[in-house]
This record gives C-alpha cells, sequence and structure tokens, in this order.
C-alpha cells in the first residue's frame, strides 16, 4: 500500500483539531440562509456549525428527530477529511446537494468516537460518502413528489427520494433541516447514513449471516414449481420483509436441514407472502396500513409500540427490527418472525 502524504498519527491529529474546533470560527449559528457565501465543506467543516431541527419531522421508523434537537457535523467532517472529499465539496465551479449525516447518525451506524471514523477503511468510507451526494442543486421544493423518485448519485448508485405533506425523504429517511444554502450547492440534514447497494436482494441475504435459514428457504423453494430465487433476483422492483435465523428457528425450523426437508412448493408459497411488488421504505408505511403481498393476500403494519407487521395466519405480529436495507432491485426490512398468509 502506498503511504499517503501525512502518517496516520498526523491525520489523527488534524482531524481532532477539525472536530475539537480549535480553529478560529463563527459561533454557534442556527440559521440556514447564512451560508450561501461559503461553500458547502466549509459549513460543514465549521465546528460550531448546528441546527435546530424545527419539529417531528415525517412518519418514517428510523428517525431520531425531535423538536429543538441540535444536530452537529463533527463526524461527517472528519469522514469528510479522512476520503478526500473536503476538496469536492469546496469547489465553487460546480453544484452539489448533499445529504448530510448528522453525529447521531454515524453514532447509531456505529461509529461510537471520531476515532472510529478515523480508522474506518477509505475504501469504504469514500463509496458510502459519495452515495449521499448529488452533482446538482436540488432544493426541497425541488425534489419529485415520487414516491421513491430514483436520482443517480456521484457513487453511481440511485437514491430514492419523495416529497409529499409530510417532508422530504431520501431512502425512507426524513430531512430533518432542509435548504441550507452553500455557495456551491444546498444541504438537507438527515439522521440516517444511507448505505449504498451492494447487490440485488438475494445477494444482500447471502451476505448476511442473519439471513442463513432465510437463504436456505430460498434456495429449497426454488427446487420447486417457481425459481424463487431467480425472482428475488430479477429487475423487481421488490420490498422483502426479511425473516432472520431466529424468526425460522420460532417458526418450527430447527435448522437449515429442516428447511431442505421442507416442501418446496409450501416454502414458495410462505416466502412469497414476505415480499411486496414495488420499493417501499419505512416512510411509506402508515399505522394500521393493510399491505398486498405478492403472494395474494394482506398483511396489516402497526407502528404505535414500535413497528411491526403482521400476517393473517399469525396469532402475533413480528417486530420490523431494522428497515430500509436498499438492493439494486428493490427494498428489505428486518423482521423477527415468519408471516403466515
Amino acid at each position: 500500500m502506498k503511504k499517503g502524504l501525512f502518517s496516520w498519527g498526523t491525520l489523527l491529529s488534524v482531524c481532532l483539531i477539525i472536530a475539537t474546533g480549535c480553529q478560529k470560527q463563527n459561533n454557534v449559528i442556527a440559521d440556514v440562509d447564512k451560508f450561501e457565501n461559503e461553500s458547502i465543506a466549509a459549513i460543514i467543516q465549521n465546528p460550531n456549525t448546528s441546527f435546530a431541527v424545527k419539529g417531528g419531522t415525517g412518519s418514517g421508523i428510523a428517525s431520531r428527530a425531535s423538536a429543538g434537537r441540535q444536530v452537529k457535523f463533527t463526524y461527517l467532517a472528519v469522514a469528510l477529511a479522512r476520503t478526500g472529499l473536503t476538496s469536492t465539496l469546496s469547489t465553487l465551479s460546480s453544484n452539489y446537494t448533499l445529504f448530510a449525516p448528522s453525529d447521531d447518525a454515524f453514532k447509531a451506524a456505529g461509529f461510537a468516537t471520531i476515532q472510529d471514523v478515523v480508522k474506518a477503511p477509505k475504501e469504504v468510507l469514500t463509496p458510502i460518502l459519495l452515495y449521499h451526494v448529488i452533482a446538482a442543486k436540488v432544493l426541497a421544493a425541488q425534489v419529485p413528489a415520487g414516491p421513491n423518485a430514483a436520482v443517480k448519485t456521484i457513487n453511481g448508485a440511485d437514491v430514492y427520494v419523495t416529497s409529499n405533506n409530510n417532508g422530504v425523504f431520501i431512502n425512507g429517511s426524513p430531512v430533518i433541516v432542509a435548504d441550507v444554502k452553500a455557495a456551491n450547492g444546498v444541504i438537507h440534514v438527515i439522521d440516517n447514513i444511507l448505505m449504498p447497494p451492494a447487490g440485488n436482494i438475494v445477494a444482500a441475504a447471502v451476505a448476511n449471516p442473519d439471513f442463513s435459514y432465510l437463504v436456505a428457504a430460498v434456495l429449497r423453494a426454488s427446487e420447486g414449481n417457481t425459481n424463487v430465487a431467480a425472482l428475488l433476483s430479477g429487475d423487481g422492483p421488490l420490498t422483502v420483509f426479511a425473516p432472520t435465523n431466529e424468526a425460522f428457528i420460532k417458526a418450527g425450523f430447527a435448522t437449515t436441514a429442516d428447511i431442505a426437508a421442507a416442501s418446496p412448493d409450501a416454502l414458495t408459497t410462505i416466502l412469497a407472502y414476505h415480499v411486496v411488488p414495488g420499493r417501499v421504505f419505512s416512510s411509506d408505511l402508515t399505522n394500521n396500513m393493510s399491505v398486498p403481498m405478492y403472494a395474494g393476500g394482506n398483511t396489516t403494519i402497526t407502528l404505535t409500540g414500535g413497528p411491526k407487521i403482521k400476517g393473517n395466519g399469525n396469532a402475533m405480529a413480528a417486530n420490523i427490527s431494522k428497515t430500509d436495507i436498499v438492493t439494486t432491485n428493490g427494498v428489505i426490512h428486518v423482521i423477527d418472525g415468519v408471516l403466515l398468509p
């Protein structure tokens, strides 16, 4: 590996200087209209930049938005410096839209400290950050109604945006502060880190050890009259409520050998009851919503006391434990139960 211009120690020192605000900077600024002479990078790099969330924003399951909460960008500033994207977002000859994850977004994604961002492999961090940038200035009022209109990022992959009466959403995450206008574009603040798709639905399931039972069920079902694997690998788009390994165990499949012994066509019927035609993000789900499934029949979404989904044949609803895993052909939501038609 080639050595950069700075050692790791020097890079850490530089990042900590940015993070702790040892440079001469403005005082805390909460007015989104005060930055039009500054680049996007300069706004994010200012350790005193802070915005107040003005109200509960949208109905997204994964949002941590709450009125009056201050959001800052210490982690994002370090991440941009770590990947060299500060230079890109400092360029005044081009316009960009940055969907800027808050510090809380980085912490929720597993970056407990600034040092965790510094230690993250550049080749992993860079495509993630590029997935938050559009090579054009797009104000909130210009976001397509959608729902879930595809917009190309400078990562090369699409994000999916929606504008409705509840606000603006990107990949199901609500924009909690909109239209921070910069000299070279605009910033919209979000409370989640957007992960670019690494493959189709089947590839995403294979890569996740929590879905080994689900993968086994898909492969066994594909031995019957319907090639379920081909369906879930196709163009889509599809949304899958994906049961974890524990969900299958609770449903009576103690091992993957039990899945291999099951009827392929019976498994197909069950699996198809976990699939929804189209791209359905958490922001599209509402309380007591009836969702038509690919297999026919409906499931019911409830949000009170935490998001859940219930099949017609289930005595209890399954918890939706993780949402909005974007794939090249759809979306995955993780659930802790197997849905029964």
